[in-house]
């Protein structure tokens, strides 16, 4: 089969896909000896390497993610491209995406871990958004009295924040910029349900002032574990 065919059948299979493609996806796609039997995977990212040419100047753009490969709206025309549509994104907190940065870079964490690293609780709310979401999943329970459940991120998670694996997390004084687009309205709208309250209250309420400006995101992800209480 020519190139250029190959290409075009990459290319509709990518526009029809409701998800990212494989490469293991694509080559299947394709019956024995219709790709050259020598170099099958080659000949796909040839087309796939095509492709990302010829969509370089286009309001679209092929990227690859942890599932695969797939077309998106590139980034500064999706203010556009949201007003066809009537339902508004979900807007998520910033004590969400707080929490989803402690898991995504000292993951496996508790809940508990999470609680003592920002010094407030966790509410429900957000954990349930989190997994519903399927960006956390829990991998496993730690080995202690209660045996907690142990969070991690999905593939699902890489492939919304456009990621092939966590190797290609940017370091932790960057990951502001990498949520970002949701940030903004995140800030902008806390909602009531995700209210979190201190895990200990330590003292009276300190009289109304000037808002505190919240702590960068890095600074909370780097925070040291509160050390456990000494047993009595």
């Amino acid at each position: 089969m020519e190139a250029d065919q190959i290409e075009r059948i990459v290319e509709a299979t990518l526009l029809a896909a409701d998800e990212p493609v494989s490469m293991d996806r694509l080559i299947k796609l394709f019956a024995p000896g219709e790709l050259p039997d020598e170099n099958p995977r080659g000949a796909l990212r040839a087309a796939l390497d095509a492709i990302g040419e010829a969509t370089s100047h286009r309001g679209f753009e092929l990227v690859r993610v942890a599932s695969g490969f797939r077309f998106q709206v590139r980034q500064q025309f999706s203010p556009w491209v949201s007003r066809l549509f009537e339902e508004r994104p979900p807007r998520y907190s910033r004590a969400l995406f707080e929490t989803l940065a402690l898991i995504v870079y000292r993951q496996p964490v508790t809940r508990g871990d999470i609680e003592d690293i920002r010094g407030v609780s966790v509410s429900q709310s957000i954990m349930r958004t989190l997994l519903e979401r399927g960006w956390v999943r829990i991998v496993g329970e730690r080995e202690t009295p209660g045996r907690p459940a142990l969070y991690g991120t999905t593939r699902a998670f890489l492939d919304y924040f456009n990621l092939k694996s966590l190797d290609d997390l940017p370091p932790m004084d960057e990951i502001e910029s990498l949520m970002k687009p949701v940030l903004d309205d995140a800030t902008a709208s806390e909602e009531p349900a995700e209210e979190e309250a201190p895990v200990e209250e330590q003292g009276p309420v300190e009289e109304q002032g000037e808002a505190t400006p919240p702590r960068r995101m890095a600074e909370i992800i780097q925070m040291p574990r509160p050390a456990d209480p000494p047993d009595r």
